[in-house]
């Protein structure tokens, strides 16, 4: 990444809270207790002594033995709260039902067809002891993989809490991935239990899950057994002696199920995320540091309430899934929502309606959402009542100010504060984000979060100011990732080997002159497709392991929806003919390798690439013709002709 990195974006409209979003916050109360006038005030204690600020926060939360120190720091290496003894189930479930939670609702699910279920706080509790108490008939123990593949519906959360129950870990795969993606990452964790269902509703068709798991199971030499959820009613193909109807092992169980002492730095889940080398990486967030830091962030960002009716419409199957529909909202004790289907079905109004329906007072969605819904136009949520909201949020990507803009005048009714949040599954809670207290400016995801220290950094390691640069964290926080399952050096390469001591995030940002951060996109090749972030050497070696292809290269290409499509060029083996129905073929074939998701806009036929000597392509030539830009200096170029070759067959 070059140094001289133009900052493009500049806005300078800023959107001030109302006097009651202030004076009723979380925060602002929080900062009246410690005698704190305002951020800068409150950011400046809490960075001198980051241990006095989450001690007072993590003392909110119930452990079995305390902890004895807050943070042990030596670069990359941390532990916090040790020798603390916790089990994030026990903040977020067991401790509700002694208290006036217990019969709250903690979830609504609405499922695509219209059908609705309400989970309270017990039946959540005596729903997951019973399945903790399968998974231990199973041979479940401490420390053992579990392997989720589920739809968003409860069962899915449900898993999740019954393995941190008893000490397992849980690795969650999203649904829309190909069940091949699913073998992957089930090798890589050695899981002992998978879990799916029999299929799952999307756009008015069933997905039929479990019977595209058997094709891979052969391939997964650690499953013992296969749990699967009946959702959809439809036919699915079942292996005696390893596969179990959820419903049918969930039936015989106790109600009762005694929870796991954890240490504080205990693994709590596995999150895989996409790489440069292919390979996804096995993100380990554990228990203590993990639970205060979702549970501060959701608590002072979103300015959680005992009323509150909270939407997070991500799915879980990502992190934000994990931190803030699963975890964060039940150790706050809040009602969320949960929604199974596609945004826009059956038709542009349906978030709207289900907003209007259950009167939630924040949601949290992603730029690609906003955008999809701005080309619909404005008279769809108009056709609802969105006066109970008071907080929005945004996540998964940079969001434009136009967006932005319209996200607050037309969902926000010009009176709810935009909380737009920057941050990674690696760091497992928000780091750069706003506060209801904070002045808005469209587009800026304001500035770090108490403690944190983050800034931009040139190629030497030396901060920037108003210029793009690398986004660095150059102070620990609770919930960052402990390591890379199984991959330490990569770790240590990926994430700390560039500047030491200080943790590359692999984002391009700048900061104002006010102090604002303004994220720009990626340094890699990592591309964020409708929010999810998509690896182009995934898509490659996808693309790859068709027998037609010889080599192939991906770029992302700017999108007013999706936030970035997928562009390939693909070079065929000898003797093969370009044809159009070729390039169906190799889309069809990314589907079933990856998933839909990662599936190509568009497949360019080329005879050759841009390359080095060494033989590396040059996807900065690529990326540059697909967005109509100049291709730049081609001068270490082996092979200059193979510029003009890219755009024979590209319509930009």
């Amino acid at each position: 990444m070059s140094n001289e990195l133009e900052a493009l974006l500049k806005e300078k409209r800023v959107f001030n809270p109302s006097t009651e979003i202030i004076e009723g916050s979380n925060i602002k109360k929080w900062m009246d207790k410690h005698n704190l006038k305002d951020y800068d005030e409150l950011q400046e204690k809490s960075l001198e002594n980051p241990q006095w600020f989450w001690n007072e926060i993590a003392g909110e939360l119930e452990w079995f033995q305390l902890y004895k120190k807050v943070l042990k720091w030596d670069p990359p290496n941390v532990e916090w709260f040790l020798d603390g003894k916790t089990n994030i189930v026990h903040n977020a479930l067991d401790r509700h039902i002694e208290g006036p939670h217990k019969d709250k609702i903690a979830f609504i699910w609405e499922g695509e067809n219209g059908e609705v279920k309400k989970l309270s706080y017990n039946d959540l509790y005596m729903e997951v002891n019973r399945f903790a108490n399968a998974l231990k008939s199973l041979g479940v123990e401490k420390g053992d993989r579990v392997s989720i593949y589920l739809p968003m519906i409860l069962e899915l959360p449900i898993a999740m809490l019954a393995c941190a129950k008893i000490g397992a870990i849980h690795s969650v795969v999203f649904s829309g991935f190909s069940a091949k993606a699913f073998a992957d990452r089930i090798n890589d964790a050695g899981s002992k239990i998978a879990i799916t269902a029999d299929g799952f509703n999307r756009r008015g068709k069933v997905i039929h899950l479990k019977n595209k798991v058997n094709e891979i199971l052969k391939d997964t030499p650690s499953i013992t057994n296969l749990l699967i959820v009946q959702h959809a009613g439809v036919e699915a193909v079942m292996k005696d002696g390893r596969d179990v109807w959820w419903h049918e092992i969930r039936d015989g169980m106790d109600s009762e199920c005694e929870t796991v002492s954890m240490d504080s730095e205990d693994p709590l889940f596995i999150l895989y995320t996409s790489g440069t080398t292919g390979k996804p990486k096995g993100v380990v967030h554990v228990h203590g540091g993990y639970m205060v830091g979702v549970y501060a962030t959701l608590k002072f960002v979103f300015d959680m309430k005992e009323e509150d009716i909270w939407w997070c419409a991500a799915d879980i199957g990502w992190i934000t899934g994990h931190s803030y529909i699963v975890y964060a909202p039940l150790i706050f004790g809040v009602t969320s929502i949960m929604y199974e289907g596609a945004p826009e079905y059956p038709n542009p109004g349906r978030l709207w309606r289900m907003l209007e329906d259950y009167k939630a007072t924040i949601f949290y969605t992603a730029p690609t959402t906003i955008r999809m819904f701005m080309k619909y136009g404005e008279k769809w949520p108009q056709k609802y009542d969105l006066t109970s909201l008071r907080l929005l949020g945004s996540v998964g990507e940079p969001i434009n100010p136009e967006a932005w803009v319209w996200y607050h005048k037309h969902i926000g009714g010009d009176k709810c504060p935009i909380m737009d949040t920057w941050w990674q599954t690696e760091t497992g809670m928000h780091i750069i984000t706003p506060l209801p207290i904070s002045d808005l400016k469209p587009g800026s995801v304001f500035k770090p979060f108490p403690s944190i220290k983050v800034d931009v950094v040139d190629d030497d390691g030396e901060s920037i100011i108003g210029g793009g640069g690398h986004l660095v964290i150059k102070s620990p926080w609770p919930a960052m990732f402990r390591n890379l399952y199984n991959n330490p050096d990569r770790y240590m390469e990926t994430y700390w080997s560039t500047f030491p001591n200080i943790y590359l995030s692999g984002d391009v940002a700048r900061q104002d002159e006010n102090g604002y951060f303004w994220i720009q996109g990626r340094e890699d090749d990592v591309m964020s497709v409708a929010g999810h972030r998509i690896s182009s050497a995934e898509v490659e070696s996808a693309l790859v392991s068709h027998h037609d292809v010889a080599e192939a290269a991906v770029v992302g290409k700017a999108d007013p929806i999706k936030g970035e499509v997928i562009y390939a060029f693909v070079i065929l083996k000898q003797g093969i003919k370009r044809n159009s129905d070729l390039k169906n073929i190799l889309k069809n074939h990314v589907r079933n390798e990856i998933g839909p998701i990662a599936s190509p806009a568009d497949i360019i036929l080329v005879s050759d690439l841009p390359k080095t000597s060494s033989g590396k392509i040059m996807r900065r030539v690529i990326k540059a013709k697909v967005k109509g830009e100049p291709v730049g200096d081609i001068s270490t170029l082996a092979n200059p002709e193979a510029v003009d070759e890219l755009d024979k067959d590209l319509v930009i």
